[in-house]
């Protein structure tokens, strides 16, 4: 099967688990669980994440599957995979609870390590992000499609740094150097503020915590697509299915690659 026809799948699936989140969002009939981890996982995920299972077994029944809300096979079983599904079925379930519509239905397809196709799909902002290895990224929304790319580097201006709405600020401004200018742009999910990067709209990103593959996977391939990166805090590329755990470093996430990212932040404080 051609990878734009598996394009086609992660952009309707995506969609169709977008709706099928929407249908408990706008009426707030959804349960909350805490899971080992301490993350919450609601109703809503769970149906999301069976929506996507469902079609993606029907339509590529050859392609394995990764996801969030799936108990994960171990490195000796996944590591003869050359190409795989790996799902979010609401990145974002934190704003998705408080209401505040920033979070996202992740589709990434990972072959060989390194995602190729990207599907976010933000359904309350009626808006869809993708990407597709040697094609590039887009933004989908009520206004058409068309390509996004990073901001361009100009020396001197201020950098946009995404944050979370409830991050603590003190916690990320440790790790950047006080000799440059911020401003800083907050929104939810950490795959939305990742596109916000892919289409101009931030510079970078920080996360400094814990994170899964599925929530940097269909990200990563839109914002490299973009002209952008998603590095660990060595600058190293994230990888994919290399590890028995599929908890991410810390990372981060950078537009433009002529910014002097070295001299801006510090990555040997965000190393773990």
């Amino acid at each position: 099967m051609g990878e734009d026809r598996l394009l086609d799948i992660a952009l309707q699936s995506a969609r169709l688990a977008g709706d099928e989140v929407m249908s408990y969002y706008r009426h707030g009939n959804f349960d909350t669980e805490i899971k080992g981890d301490e993350s919450p996982v609601t109703s809503a995920d769970l149906a999301a994440n069976q929506v996507l299972m469902d079609r993606l077994k029907t339509l590529t029944p050859d392609i394995p599957i990764i996801s969030e809300e799936l108990d994960i096979e171990g490195l000796e079983q996944r590591k003869s995979w050359s190409k795989y599904w790996l799902l979010d079925p609401i990145d974002g379930t934190g704003e998705f609870i408080i209401g505040s519509g920033d979070f996202a239905v992740n589709i990434a397809l990972i072959e060989d390590g390194w995602p190729s196709i990207g599907v976010i799909h933000a359904p309350d902002h009626c808006l869809t992000y993708y990407g597709q290895k040697n094609l590039g990224a887009f933004k989908d929304n009520d206004q058409g499609s068309h390509q996004i790319q990073v901001a361009a580097y100009k020396p001197g201006q201020a950098v946009k740094v995404a944050i979370s709405r409830r991050q603590e600020l003190s916690l990320m401004a440790q790790y950047l150097n006080k000799n440059f200018d911020f401003e800083y742009v907050a929104l939810g999910s950490c795959s939305l503020k990742n596109c916000l990067i892919a289409e101009g709209g931030a510079d970078c990103y920080l996360r400094i915590g814990p994170t899964g593959e599925w929530d940097t996977g269909a990200s990563q391939c839109i914002l490299e697509q973009a002209g952008g990166a998603i590095l660990d805090s060595e600058f190293n590329p994230l990888s994919y299915n290399r590890r028995d755990t599929l908890i991410n470093p810390d990372f981060i996430s950078m537009g433009n690659g002529d910014f002097p990212w070295k001299q801006i932040i510090h990555p040997h404080k965000t190393a773990r």
